[in-house]
């Protein structure tokens, strides 16, 4: 089974973040919540406080194959201010594993120089942080193992495109008649 872990940071956007976790368990895939602070408890950017299941410091990141970075603000300038974050992603970057972040969470791929040749999207306003991409405003955007998304609106298109990515078209087809998802 894959497993993913996505990074959740104080002042992180809760529905981008919190929408992934669930659709990716409805999908029968396994999902960490893995909190940059110093406890599991994050507090989000419309103060909405839940647990994460680990901190960064105890995860060893080789069970990982995907890592998910949610935007909100402060939350992503926490996430790109974070050394171990960008060694991670870089890390995953040179194995081919995947990489998905929504809204201002692409900044921090194009700070770690991982956007250059790539197609990619974000949230309205950030597209100069995308360092040598080649900007989208499509909702989600797939390039290899890169996955963006715009923001809170296209969340359920983003955990769908990572469900996809693992699973398939006819697991995800089955997954939105469950979620009702008429899209």
């Amino acid at each position: 089974m894959s497993k993913t872990g996505i990074f959740m940071a104080n002042g992180c956007e809760e529905i981008e973040g919190l929408t992934v976790v669930d659709i990716l368990r409805r999908a029968d895939l396994e999902i960490d919540m893995i909190s940059l602070n110093e406890t599991t408890s994050v507090t989000g950017s419309h103060q909405i406080t839940f647990l994460a299941d680990t901190v960064f410091e105890d995860v060893n990141f080789d069970a990982y194959d995907a890592i998910v970075l949610p935007g909100g603000m402060p939350g992503t300038l926490h996430l790109g201010e974070h050394e171990g974050v960008r060694l991670v992603l870089q890390k995953f970057a040179r194995e081919g594993k995947l990489i998905a972040a929504i809204c201002a969470a692409p900044s921090v791929l194009g700070a770690a120089e991982l956007l250059k040749n790539k197609k990619a999207t974000c949230h309205p306003g950030f597209e100069s942080k995308l360092t040598g991409a080649a900007f989208s405003e499509d909702a989600v955007v797939r390039d290899g193992n890169i996955i963006t998304s715009r923001g809170m609106g296209t969340a359920i298109d983003f955990a769908l495109a990572i469900a996809k990515y693992f699973k398939g078209d006819a697991a995800v087809a089955d997954l939105k008649q469950k979620l009702v998802y008429l899209h």
